[in-house]
């Protein structure tokens, strides 16, 4: 099925007015130059270190375990409570 002439017309004009989009960001700011390395600078992972990271995470896990039984015992009785009530 051919297209319609104004159909042609606007992906015509849609083409002409479509930017390249890799030169929008050439000139920003901060600029960008993929010949440069990024550099970090991270702490030393000792031991001890990893040690108090992984009983942090633990914690917290722990914590987010209880909160969401709590939650879930909490919401699962106001249930109960409301259909025992009928």
């Amino acid at each position: 099925m051919p297209l319609g002439e104004s159909m042609i017309s606007t992906v015509k004009s849609n083409k002409s007015i479509m930017l390249d989009k890799s030169k929008r960001f050439r000139k920003t700011l901060g600029g960008y130059n993929k010949h440069r390395k990024v550099e970090y600078s991270f702490p030393e992972a000792t031991p001890e270190y990893l040690l108090e990271i992984k009983n942090k995470l633990k914690k917290e896990n722990q914590m987010i375990w209880l909160k969401t039984t709590v939650t879930f015992i909490i919401v699962l009785g106001g249930l109960l409570l409301y259909f025992l009530a009928k």
